[in-house]
């Protein structure tokens, strides 16, 4: 009988933390397994930017849409424009995008397995045994590796079965329906709501994706109807006659785990270890640099031999964005308890020295520290607003 091959590591979860982390390390010479569920989609209003494009080497043909300016729009109605200078957020769609991640891997060397993840047995020498179904198949299936990197989503079934902690991470709960693009849309703007009635503690939202659009909402608050909050906002934005081509929903998580490894042979990335910022919902970016984070720490571990490596992932990636998590952590408590403090945080939108500290944050991924006086500035201005000492 002969018996499996071993690959060096498995990867579970095609998207872009998973596929990202299955190219890095077959480009390594790495023998890899990316094991994939077919037709997911995430809800996601597909956002990248600029140091997303750079870094992992992103063609010009996936983006839908370069967009150039953001509209913030209050509980009162008001709107706020902020132009991105010298800049653009681009848009990708995730059905596309993901599939070309993947078959990147495949074309540096991953062999693409599709089924669905079940579970994880060692064999006598400790090599992991992953367990997962083929549909229409009645029995499951094995694949033998050195290592697993868990990238199988904010309900990562590999987290929760091998990482301590990783079964009690927070969810905003996400929902958008892709429409088709009306022809009076402006291909260049997004639209973000903050109105309790549309999200009691996040944001609905209309990003343009060339030929379609997405519109969604997140919440956190179970018992709160997301179907109805997007529909709410179609008919309220003129999109209620538009052609759906798709729903999608997932829950999706808002704070990095405190452990990403078992010790042992696992190590999660993207979505599986919580790297979507708060405040904002961004992830793609995110997830492919945990993605390649946990591609480092694997290599690592094969090198040396030492799971230790294993760690590495999450220090790494806490220390270069531990502090902006935190800092959106606060904005989002802050801000989004109310319409009263929505109000005034989409008037704080029109400050330019707001507008240009955030979009030079997020193109490059990193906080701007030139210019101290520009955060001192917005100290004070959150400071009175806060304190009601300054009108929306």
């Amino acid at each position: 009988m002969t018996q499996e091959p071993v690959f060096d590591v498995a990867v579970v979860g095609g998207g872009p933390a998973g596929a990202t982390a299955a190219h890095d390390l077959a480009r390594r010479g790495r023998s890899v397994a990316l094991i994939d569920k077919a037709g997911r989609i995430k809800p996601c209003g597909g956002a990248i930017p600029p140091r997303l494009i750079r870094d992992f080497n992103v063609p010009d043909r996936l983006l839908k849409a370069r967009v150039t300016s953001a509209r913030m729009i209050s509980p009162k109605g008001v709107a706020v424009d902020m132009p991105i200078k010298g800049g653009f957020v681009g848009m990708v769609d995730r059905c596309e995008f993901d599939e070309w991640l993947r078959e990147r891997a495949a074309a540096s060397g991953a062999v693409r397995v599709t089924g669905d993840y079940e579970s994880i047995a060692r064999d006598e020498a400790g090599v992991a045994q992953l367990r997962y179904r083929v549909k229409g198949e009645a029995e499951p299936r094995t694949l033998r590796a050195r290592l697993v990197i868990g990238a199988d989503g904010a309900l990562s079934q590999v987290g929760r079965q091998e990482v301590p902690g990783a079964d009690k991470t927070r969810f905003v709960f996400a929902y958008h329906e892709v429409v088709a693009t009306p022809p009076a849309g402006d291909p260049d703007r997004c639209e973000i709501h903050y109105r309790g009635a549309l999200s009691p503690d996040f944001y609905a939202w209309i990003f343009p994706h060339g030929d379609t659009m997405s519109v969604g909402s997140g919440s956190a608050n179970k018992g709160f109807s997301l179907k109805t909050s997007v529909r709410e906002l179609r008919d309220v934005t003129g999109l209620a006659a538009t052609a759906t081509m798709r729903r999608e929903g997932a829950p999706i998580p808002l704070k990095p785990l405190k452990r990403w490894d078992n010790g042992r042979d696992v190590v999660l990335a993207g979505d599986a270890a919580g790297v979507v910022a708060p405040a904002s919902g961004e992830g793609i970016y995110y997830a492919m640099l945990g993605g390649r984070l946990a591609a480092d720490a694997a290599d690592d571990c094969l090198r040396t031999g030492d799971a230790r490596a294993l760690a590495t992932a999450r220090k790494r990636f806490m220390k270069a964005h531990g502090r902006v998590f935190f800092i959106l952590g606060i904005m989002q408590y802050f801000w989004y308890r109310n319409d009263r403090l929505r109000e005034a945080f989409v008037s704080m939108c029109k400050d330019p020295d707001v507008q240009r500290l955030t979009w030079e944050a997020y193109m490059n991924k990193e906080l701007v520290r030139r210019d101290p006086m520009a955060h001192v500035r917005i100290f004070f201005k959150d400071l009175a607003h806060l304190l009601r000492l300054a009108s929306p």
